[in-house]
């Protein structure tokens, strides 16, 4: 069983208790393995030294926030990120907003004031890309620097790497796209899967006889689009399967953010309010733009036909 991580909720919840510790700072997007390699080192290092250890993480990202459009997609929202760093067993995570004024402080700085006065910092863990504050500046040398100064060290965690390759949150965006879901898998460390809360839609779905779950993302893109046949978990014990639509919904025209919506095969039953776990078996088609919304229902059900073929299953002839 996981030990509760605390989440401290930003600069301002920073409490006596929280100094000294054992510090790293990173995106960590996926918490792939990569990841994983440099947060154990720092579980390793807190319990030589008896301290806590710590994780600072930005939300937004920082590209997020200068430019939602163009940054990378999400592999993860912060809740499914909290979760997976839940399962490291690290023992906080400081969450800091994001803003144009804390992206204005100078690495210096953010070392002195967060890392140091703030957190009391006796030793850092780092990734070998590390940048942080104003223009990046922020690197490995500049905390060795410091370090020095103020009496913490730091060590920075090699490259991992799998198949002669570096793993990275790029990597991992990459193979999804690519529909590469074991590559993914093998690079996570776990299945690949999107985590929502079912929420009220617009019921086109219900209107076109192909009821979906709606699943609320908290990101503003997503590392997959297109049409996929899906595991589905969360309800109950059982794994259902199904098919889902990651994307904007062009035929409809309404959405600026990405959806996901899910149709589940052989399932009838209310799904609102509770949290699903979506795993991408294969693609089927991309998402396109249909000329009406017959067109679209045909497609959706010949959809439909192709996940409960690629499964196995057969589909009631009253659907």
């Amino acid at each position: 069983m996981a030990a509760v991580l605390e989440l401290i909720r930003g600069l301002h919840n920073i409490r006596p208790r929280h100094r000294p510790c054992v510090l790293t700072i990173g995106a960590f997007d996926g918490v792939h393995l990569g990841h994983q390699k440099v947060l154990q080192g720092l579980i390793n290092k807190a319990n030589e030294l008896g301290l806590p250890s710590t994780i600072i993480v930005l939300e937004p990202l920082p590209r997020e926030y200068f430019a939602p459009a163009d940054a990378p997609p999400r592999l993860m929202s912060f809740r499914e990120k909290f979760v997976a760093l839940t399962e490291v067993g690290l023992d906080r995570v400081l969450r800091i907003r994001f803003t144009q004024s804390l992206s204005e402080i100078a690495a210096r700085d953010f070392i002195e004031d967060i890392f140091v006065a703030k957190l009391g910092v006796r030793y850092m863990v780092v990734g070998d890309d590390l940048r942080f504050g104003h223009e990046r500046q922020g690197d490995f040398a500049l905390l060795k620097e410091l370090g020095q100064i103020h009496g913490f060290e730091v060590q920075a965690s090699d490259t991992f790497e799998i198949e002669q390759e570096r793993v990275s949150s790029t990597r991992i965006r990459q193979a999804l796209l690519d529909s590469e879901f074991e590559l993914a898998e093998t690079l996570l460390g776990r299945p690949y899967q999107i985590s929502g809360k079912v929420v009220y839609g617009q019921q086109l779905g219900r209107s076109i006889g192909v009821p979906t779950a709606n699943l609320e993302l908290h990101r503003y893109r997503t590392a997959l689009s297109g049409v996929y046949a899906v595991e589905v978990r969360g309800i109950g014990d059982d794994v259902f399967f199904g098919a889902a639509n990651v994307g904007t919904r062009p035929t409809i025209g309404d959405l600026c953010k990405a959806i996901l919506e899910v149709h589940l095969l052989n399932f009838s039953g209310s799904l609102y309010g509770k949290t699903l776990h979506v795993r991408f078996r294969k693609r089927l088609r991309e998402e396109q733009k249909f000329s009406s919304i017959d067109e679209l229902k045909t497609q959706i059900h010949n959809d439909i036909d192709q996940a409960y073929a690629f499964f196995g299953l057969k589909r009631p002839t009253n659907t």
